[in-house]
């Protein structure tokens, strides 16, 4: 297949999902592509690792864009997508630019926003200077109490845990003793890695001196004073720190939920919009994990080779997710396959049970970031 009549496949993102679909394709279909990758930004971030970021820990690394989009053999657009026209399969971006495809891939992600005014809200893109002040006070003692809430629906709850549980860290070699309290909507801590994992986590977060309210659902009308549900029980401390609540996308000319999220079928397709896909937080999916993303991305890729004509077999996503949970001590890996957004066959464990052991586990972009890494050392 030459050039001039390769199979045109747009990929709309720079993070996880868009980066696994592209590599994904790379090793699947290369020969018979051409890709381009959509994306505002200038560098992909490893943002499950900023958490760490406000207690001294060297910032989440970067890799450029520009070398991942070469080494995958795609086109950098760098641009904002806007819409769709899906009858006449061109995609635009925010600068007016028409890209035709025969697939598009929407991994855009989903929007952050804050749930409460009167809370420090998680933003994994700077979160040292969201949250070193707030340490550097536990530490010295001039915060004596912490509450780490989520809002409902939560999509992925795991960095209001490594927060507290750092917290509690930091303050027991400093001797402080502060009250740290994580409220959160689900049933238990973590209780999407399923029972095996979820107690073990609690009996963590109690052994750290961490009280955890489940199955909450909170307000936070005025600094400090925490309101939860059932009951009217009321909290206050010296300072909320909350996960954000989030939204998708609401790509113009392709449906979405009420919230902006895309629904997809088990391929990946956009349901309704042929030779349209989509992977990640963007999807009406109810867990926002990275490794869900890449295995929803893998799928994705399979599906679009085979479009363009490879002999591949399309697997809809295992939906395992692998997650490591920092501490401030030895990190603990957890893994469980999962339905219907519940865990089950979970398991908690010293040693990672997946290879990179790396906190994002994915198939064709976690090896590759691992290799160039390696390299850079």
């Amino acid at each position: 297949m030459s050039a001039q009549s390769s199979f045109r496949v747009v990929i709309a993102g720079g993070g996880i999902a868009a980066l696994e679909t592209a590599l994904a394709l790379r090793d699947l279909a290369a020969e018979r592509l051409t890709l381009q990758l959509v994306a505002p930004n200038a560098e992909f971030s490893y943002r499950a690792m900023s958490v760490r970021e406000p207690f001294a820990y060297a910032a989440a690394t970067r890799y450029p864009l520009a070398e991942i989009a070469r080494d995958v053999g795609a086109e950098l657009v760098a641009d904002s997508f806007a819409r769709v026209d899906a009858e006449k399969q061109i995609a635009h971006t925010d600068s007016g630019a028409e890209l035709p495809y025969d697939a598009l891939v929407i991994a855009l992600g989903a929007r952050p926003r804050p749930a409460f005014e009167h809370a420090v809200t998680i933003d994994d893109r700077r979160m040292d200077a969201l949250l070193h002040g707030l340490i550097q006070d536990v530490e010295e003692g001039y915060v004596s109490s912490v509450a780490f809430v989520a809002p409902e629906p939560v999509g992925w709850p795991l960095p209001i845990y490594e927060l507290a549980l750092m917290t509690a860290q930091r303050a027991n070699d400093m001797n402080a003793q502060p009250q740290i309290t994580v409220v959160t909507p689900e049933s238990a801590p973590l209780a999407i890695f399923g029972d095996q994992a979820s107690q073990a986590v609690a009996t963590l977060l109690r052994e750290a001196g961490i009280v955890t309210i489940s199955s909450a659902s909170v307000r936070v009308p005025t600094s400090g004073h925490v309101v939860i549900q059932p009951g009217e029980r009321t909290l206050q401390v010296d300072r909320v720190v909350a996960l954000p609540q989030l939204s998708g996308p609401a790509v113009r000319g392709i449906p979405g939920d009420g919230r902006g999220f895309i629904p997809i079928d088990r391929d990946g397709q956009v349901t309704g919009v042929p030779y349209v896909y989509a992977a990640g937080d963007a999807t009406d999916f109810v867990v926002k994990h990275g490794g869900v993303a890449a295995q929803q991305a893998d799928t994705v890729a399979q599906s679009i080779a085979v479009l363009a004509g490879a002999a591949v077999a399309v697997t809809p996503p295992e939906l395992e997710i692998r997650g490591m949970l920092l501490t401030g001590g030895a990190p603990l890996y957890l893994s469980a396959r999962i339905t219907g957004g519940s865990g089950f066959s979970s398991q908690i464990t010293d040693e990672p049970t997946w290879a990179p052991p790396v906190k994002i586990a994915a198939r064709h972009l976690a090896p590759y970031l691992d290799q160039r890494d390696r390299a850079a050392r």
